[in-house]
């Protein structure tokens, strides 16, 4: 663990999913030394976002844009931003849904800061899922996507019930 890092030294991981999901990032926080935090660099390509349209019950989320321009989607609301803005996700219902969308034509660089709690609820409004995550301190990972439509009954399967 050293408590520095350089941003345009981190190995990037590549993400593509469709017409609208494309990114580099790195989680980082881990490599600063940081538990209760999490944090990642993003680079997301011109006309597209890193992720879906979501909101987050238990954990709060700051974004700080580096380089770039584009629009964040918070609840029903669309603003443009850029370089220098810093955004806000608290957590919440489907009224702090957000994502960061790249309208510019250079890549959007920004910092995702949040807080880190050890289970948390997603909900992704424009396609009715959810994600339920938790981890042990261990650092052992449940995780569940689900939808609404999918509820069954709390005794179903239960013997003797």
């Amino acid at each position: 663990m050293h408590p520095v890092i350089t941003l345009d030294q981190l190995e990037l991981e590549q993400t593509r999913q469709g017409a609208l999901f494309e990114s580099q990032d790195c989680a980082f926080a881990e490599l600063i030394g940081l538990q209760g935090l999490g944090a990642r660099y993003n680079e997301v390509a011109p006309g597209k976002s890193a992720c879906p349209f979501h909101n987050h019950q238990v954990e709060d989320e700051l974004f700080v844009i580096l380089e770039g321009e584009g629009e964040y989607r918070f609840g029903l609301q669309r603003h443009p931003v850029g370089a220098g803005d810093v955004l806000g996700a608290p957590a919440g219902g489907t009224e702090t849904a957000h994502q960061l969308i790249n309208t510019g034509a250079q890549p959007l660089k920004y910092l995702a800061v949040s807080t880190r709690a050890r289970a948390e609820m997603i909900e992704y409004p424009d396609s009715g899922k959810f994600l339920v995550k938790s981890h042990t301190p261990e650092g052992e990972q449940t995780r569940f996507v689900g939808r609404y439509s999918d509820e069954r009954d709390y005794w179903e399967g239960e013997p003797g019930a």
